[in-house]
């Protein structure tokens, strides 16, 4: 069983992103700008975006934190949308998602500029990378990719079956993993709530990527062995030995799977540090895109 190391994967991204801003800078050329909007003060979310704007100061981005409150409208978000995407010094912007219950959150995402959606959750940017056109990929899809990639683990020919159809990681990742090219040339089965008989179906798997929520729902009894397993669930687990009062724990029970496994992600340092990654990865193609026009 080879580990597939998140964390130390995105360490060597951040290295690379930040020699190529290094050659911005001596160029004199304009850094990269990433902008986060965080409405709200959800306790999760604040983390996520404070761990973006570490990561832009890290590799030598610029970074505003664009913090709403929770009484915000709908209009008032719309119109900041719009001042971050006619701002030219802003190549980037992400809406932290979830958004409170008065603001129609897939009417924002179609607000974003498609060239400034470097979270890849803008139709437009969905269709291209249906398409195999070059696009926004979403970070955590992204992620999955390149640590595939740079571990080299063999996806021609296999087949990937995917837990979860949400837009942000299964549906996206079940197109990614069926098209041409590496990683991909996979036959695909989208797995969901109404999906029978799961277990017949994890069982044939040579590729598992489960981005379900529920805490070790992969048991070893429902894969092969040598299978590759990516765990794309984060769940806080109520665990009062621990110093936080809990433990993150993602949709596989690591301990008994990882026995069959080929690969696999640990959760955390697995898929997680690899969202952030790709998000910068996504803000430095943004950059180079505007220089292009």
């Amino acid at each position: 069983m080879e580990l597939l190391d998140g964390k130390k994967i995105a360490s060597d991204i951040k290295i690379e992103i930040t020699a190529e801003v290094n050659k911005m800078k001596s160029r004199g050329e304009k850094v990269p700008h990433l902008a986060a909007v965080i409405v709200g003060n959800d306790g999760a979310s604040l983390t996520y975006v404070g761990s973006k704007v570490k990561a832009c100061e890290l590799v030598g981005f610029e970074s505003t934190l664009v913090n709403m409150p929770n009484t915000t409208s709908e209009a008032e978000l719309l119109r900041k949308i719009k001042e971050l995407n006619q701002d030219d010094n802003i190549d980037g912007f992400i809406v932290q998602l979830p958004l409170p219950d008065q603001i129609d959150a897939q009417k924002i995402l179609m607000a974003i500029d498609p060239s400034k959606d470097v979270d890849g959750f803008h139709p437009e940017n969905f269709g291209k990378m249906a398409l195999d056109m070059t696009t926004f990929i979403p970070a955590t899809p992204f992620g999955i990719l390149e640590l595939l990639e740079r571990y080299n683990v063999e996806t021609k020919g296999k087949h990937t079956v995917v837990i979860g159809r949400s837009h942000i990681v299964g549906r996206p990742i079940s197109i990614l993993m069926g098209r041409k090219g590496y990683p991909g040339n996979s036959t695909v089965t989208l797995t969901h709530s109404y999906t029978k008989d799961i277990v017949h179906i994890t069982k044939q798997a040579d590729i598992i990527i489960s981005a379900l929520g529920v805490p070790n729902y992969i048991k070893a009894d429902m894969v092969k062995e040598g299978v590759v397993v990516i765990d794309v669930g984060i769940t806080r687990v109520e665990d009062k030995s621990a110093e936080k009062g809990y433990r993150i724990t993602g949709d596989v029970d690591f301990e008994n799977v990882s026995k069959k496994a080929s690969f696999i992600t640990p959760v955390p340092g697995g898929v997680g540090p690899m969202t952030i990654a790709m998000l910068l990865k996504n803000t430095l193609l943004a950059r180079e895109q505007r220089k292009i026009k």
